[in-house]
């Protein structure tokens, strides 16, 4: 199962684990993603995608449709 959010391509980071003495490893950042299902009224059925909390406030805000359009437009979605 990849962490890749299926409508903005957030992915995992790399980053630096700083402990209390300063010592530095490495870590991973990897981004809230959430499985969600969605009504499409276009194809009256769902779809379901993995999106990441960011993506659902901006679906919550322009409607799935047009975050779909979107995507198509800037060809991240196939």
């Amino acid at each position: 199962m990849s962490n890749i959010c299926d409508l903005t391509g957030k992915k995992a980071m790399k980053g630096n684990k700083v402990s209390h003495s300063n010592a530095k490893s490495l870590r991973k950042f990897k981004p809230n993603l959430k499985v969600k299902r969605f009504f499409l009224s276009e194809e009256e059925g769902y779809i379901t995608l993995k999106v990441s909390t960011s993506a659902l406030r901006t679906i919550n805000k322009k409607g799935i449709n047009a975050c779909l359009d979107l995507v198509e437009k800037n060809g991240i979605l196939k």
